[in-house]
């Protein structure tokens, strides 16, 4: 299309992105919430990685149509969230870091400052006030989004340092997510084999040992199917369900599989049961990675299924929380990936080729139209990302701020001072 034509339709999908948000509930207080206790007892928070605002809607039009809500968007508060690392552009580590530790940093750092001297993370402030912790994620477990919130390493691919530091330092109580092939030494393949069909790249590439070994001696029950899972009892777990991510991301039609042997929402559910256990709370952090691989590979149609995914963890957390009212959900992004838009369909509006063209189209729930989604970018963009919240300490989650604000905003729910 026309240089001119692209910018009346970007500013009308700015506009339309920032009507959504006013609808679920804008930068302002929606409607009271005065049943939530003054202290957050236990804190979920979710990331779509790479889940931008228009990532959102094309989520909601397809999943409940132009006037539903999704269980993500059907919230009480809302904010929006700037997410730029020392560079105007961050990657996940950074913006993990800058979410868990309230540091800005550069790329690629975990739980490290720009100097690379190790910050404290929320999770491990949970840990020092008694409570159990989580990480979830259909990424690898030591992936640098749950590794920001477990483990201090100066780059994000060191993941056999991240995964001994989540047993040995941090210790976490339940993990689970794919990437079992860092647990276990070059040459020993563990319940997943090396060189598998769909990804033939996949190997052990363990550099600390026998990991998985080691964390059975210190308790964790080792897990590796929805069936094990189920079965395991209260207490530590982890639960490694791939070789690396639980999915395989590659351009649509080329390969691309999302089938996570573990959906989020279960391993949300029995994170849940097992950490709700501890009388004095717990920290979950629960990620979607297809929402930014799939984006990554211009992928609309499972960047949309890994959100829908994603928002059917949230109802669970969302069901926990009405039942628990000294809980606090919140729902954000670390970034957004592609620069995604939606467009109508119009058969003299196709740009772009190759990885870039458009997708489509999709239906939206509930009617006879359809949407388009195009992509500017295989890479990460600046823009600002939405986040909704619900429960105890939600009311502090309204306005525009830094990423690092959620940091101190969970430490204030839960009476830290910072």
């Amino acid at each position: 299309m026309s240089k001119k034509k692209r910018s009346i339709v970007q500013a009308a999908l700015c506009l339309t992105a920032a009507a959504s948000l006013v609808i679920s509930g804008g930068v302002v207080q929606a409607k009271g919430n005065a049943a939530a206790p003054a202290k957050a007892k236990n804190v979920i928070l979710f990331v779509g990685d790479g889940m931008g605002a228009a990532q959102r809607d094309a989520i909601r039009l397809n999943t409940v149509g132009l006037n539903g809500k999704l269980q993500m968007d059907d919230m009480p508060y809302s904010a929006l969230l700037r997410t730029h690392s020392t560079v105007a552009v961050t990657d996940s580590a950074a913006a993990g870091t800058a979410i868990a530790s309230g540091v800005k940093t550069y790329n690629g750092a975990v739980g490290v400052d720009a100097n690379k001297k190790p910050v404290k993370t929320l999770l491990e402030v949970a840990k020092g006030l008694g409570k159990s912790t989580g990480l979830v994620t259909t990424s690898q477990i030591t992936d640098a989004t749950p590794a920001a919130f477990g483990a201090h390493v100066e780059d994000r691919s060191q993941q056999s340092k991240i995964a001994k530091q989540y047993l040995d330092n941090s210790k976490v109580d339940v993990l689970l997510g794919g990437g079992e092939d860092f647990w276990y030494p070059a040459g020993n393949p563990g319940k997943f084999p090396d060189h598998p069909a769909e990804d033939p790249s996949e190997e052990s590439k363990g550099t600390e040992g026998n990991l998985v070994e080691h964390a059975k001696k210190l308790g964790y029950q080792y897990v590796t199917s929805k069936e094990e899972l189920q079965k395991a009892k209260n207490g530590k777990i982890l639960g490694l369900f791939a070789n690396e991510e639980m999915f395989q991301q590659k351009p649509e039609g080329e390969g691309d599989v999302y089938n996570p042997v573990v959906s989020l929402k279960d391993m949300t559910q029995k994170a849940l049961d097992t950490l709700s256990s501890n009388k004095k709370g717990f920290f979950l952090m629960v990620e979607e990675e297809g929402t930014d691989e799939m984006a990554h590979e211009n992928n609309a149609k499972l960047t949309i299924k890994a959100g829908q995914e994603l928002d059917k963890a949230v109802g669970v957390a969302k069901e926990f929380a009405k039942k628990h009212p000294d809980t606090l959900v919140l729902v954000l992004a670390d970034h957004e990936t592609g620069g995604f838009s939606l467009e109508p369909v119009d058969d003299k509006d196709e740009s772009g080729d190759g990885i870039s063209k458009e997708d489509g189209p999709f239906s939206i729930f509930g009617s006879k139209e359809q949407f388009y989604v195009d992509w500017t970018t295989s890479g990460h963009t600046g823009v600002d990302i939405p986040l909704t919240a619900m429960g105890s300490g939600a009311e502090l989650f309204t306005g525009v701020h830094e990423n690092t604000y959620v940091h101190d905003a969970i430490l204030k729910a839960w009476g830290v001072k910072k």
